[in-house]
C-alpha cells in the first residue's frame, strides 16, 4: 500500500475520504480539513497532503459545470493574492516540524477554526479586497498543514452570501490555493510515486462522494449541513489533540 499503510489504516482512510468528498460536494469546503484531521489520528498526515490537494483539484473538475456563473471572482483573486504571500513560509515551517508536532499543529488549527465557525460570528459591514487579502494571508499560513480553506470558510460564513455563491467561490478558491501550493510541496520532497498511487486509489471514491454530496445540496439546506461538518471537525480536532498530547 502507498505510504506503508496497513490494511486497517487504508480502509479507515478510504471511508474518511468518501465522507469528506460528500461534505465537499455538499458544502464546497471541509474536504481537506476533515480528511487530514482524521488521518492525524492514525498516521503521519504530512505525506498525505499532496494527495489531498490533488483530490481537491479533481473534485473541481467534477463540479465545474454546476458552479459556473456563481463564482465571486473578485473575492477569489484577492484571497489567492494574500495566500501566495504566506505559502512559502508556511510550507517550510510545516516541513521542519516532526510528526508529533505536525499532528498537534493540525489539531490546534482545526479546533480554533471550528470554534470560530460554530460561534456564529458575523460581520456588520461589507469587506473589500484588502480584508480578503488579509484573510488570504491567514489561509496561506494554515495551508502548509493542508487546511487553508477553514479561515476563508469562517470569514465568508460571517458575511451575507447566497449558498450557491458561497459554495462556488470556496470551490474555485481552494483549487487555486492547491495549485499554488503543489509546486512548493514538490520542492520540499513530499510529492512521490506514492502520491500518484494514492490519487489513483482515491479517484473512484472522490467521484462517488462529490456526486452524492451534490445531489444532497440540491435537496437540503447547506447551512444546516455546514453546521454538521463543523461539529465533525471539532470532534476530530479534539481527538487529534488528545492523541498528540499523549505522545509528547
Amino acid at each position: 500500500m502507498p505510504f506503508d499503510l496497513g490494511p486497517g489504516q487504508a480502509v479507515a482512510l478510504a471511508v474518511a475520504l468518501l465522507g469528506a468528498a460528500f461534505v465537499r460536494g455538499y458544502s464546497g469546503f471541509g474536504f481537506s480539513a476533515i480528511f487530514i484531521a482524521f488521518a492525524a489520528l492514525i498516521t503521519n498526515p504530512l505525506p498525505l497532503i499532496p494527495v489531498v490537494f490533488s483530490c481537491e483539484i479533481l473534485m473541481t473538475v467534477f463540479q465545474a459545470r454546476g458552479i459556473r456563473g456563481h463564482v465571486d471572482w473578485r473575492r477569489v483573486f484577492a484571497l489567492l493574492a494574500g495566500a501566495a504571500v504566506m505559502l512559502p513560509l508556511s510550507v517550510w515551517t510545516i516541513l521542519s516540524l516532526g510528526e508529533s508536532a505536525v499532528r498537534l499543529t493540525v489539531s490546534l488549527i482545526v479546533l480554533a477554526m471550528s470554534l470560530v465557525l460554530l460561534s456564529g460570528w458575523t460581520l456588520r459591514r461589507t469587506i473589500g479586497a484588502p480584508g480578503h487579502f488579509g484573510v488570504g494571508i491567514l489561509s496561506g499560513l494554515c495551508n502548509g498543514a493542508g487546511i487553508g480553506g477553514l479561515p476563508v470558510a469562517a470569514f465568508m460564513t460571517a458575511q451575507p452570501m447566497a449558498p450557491q455563491r458561497f459554495r462556488a467561490t470556496m470551490i474555485v478558491f481552494l483549487t487555486g490555493l492547491d495549485l499554488i501550493t503543489m509546486p512548493l510541496l514538490w520542492a520540499g520532497g513530499l510529492i512521490t510515486w506514492d502520491t500518484a498511487a494514492g490519487l489513483g486509489l482515491a479517484f473512484p471514491l472522490l467521484g462517488l462522494g462529490v456526486w452524492l454530496g451534490g445531489r444532497q445540496f440540491l435537496a437540503a439546506s447547506p447551512t444546516t449541513f455546514r453546521r454538521f461538518a463543523v461539529m465533525l471537525l471539532l470532534a476530530l480536532a479534539l481527538l487529534g489533540l488528545l492523541r498528540a498530547i499523549t505522545e509528547v
